[in-house]
């Protein structure tokens, strides 16, 4: 499978997961009124703080209240990226301020930009060109817990193992 083509399953707790309800996925938003929809419903309190986002393999962008869980938002299914998201006014037009993939659930490579990119675009949303935060996943292969890299230190904050150079969260890659 190509890195473009990447889906993301659910690699964080189990009780989360299994505490998704069927319809308590994250506000689709494929297209421009829908964007427009989305915003008007929103209070300037809202606005002010970042939102939960994850990119659906339909390719639709979903929103959700920062504090909700990526599982959620998603539905409880795979993604093509997950993380978090401002949006910014700027000369009459909205666009997004920040985005990232930090998202423990999903784990998202930061190569998943493609398809925020590609979502984004839908929308007709002004938007950066990669993310504004990327975040380094990575499973140890000795503890199997999953890391955060910081500063290129690839080693295991568990056990001291060695961290692979290339993305392998998903225990079935």
């Amino acid at each position: 499978m190509s890195v473009q083509s990447r889906i993301y399953q659910y690699v964080g707790p189990a009780a989360l997961k299994a505490a998704v309800r069927p319809d308590s996925g994250g506000c689709m938003v494929g297209s421009a009124a829908d964007f427009s929809s989305w915003v008007a419903a929103r209070s300037s309190a809202e606005l002010a703080e970042p939102f939960t986002f994850v990119v659906g393999t339909d390719g639709v962008l979903r929103l959700a209240p920062r504090r909700s869980e990526h599982v959620a938002c998603a539905g409880g299914g795979p993604v093509l990226s997950a993380g978090e998201i401002s949006f910014a006014r700027s000369a009459g037009r909205w666009g997004v301020g920040d985005v990232s993939n930090q998202s423990t659930g999903y784990c998202p490579d930061i190569s998943s930009w493609w398809a925020v990119a590609r979502a984004l675009d839908r929308v007709g949303l002004e938007r950066p060109c990669s993310f504004t935060h990327e975040v380094v996943f990575r499973r140890c292969p000795g503890c199997q817990e999953h890391n955060i890299v910081r500063e290129d230190d690839f080693v295991c904050v568990f056990c001291g193992s060695d961290l692979p150079e290339a993305w392998n969260v998903d225990p079935a890659i």
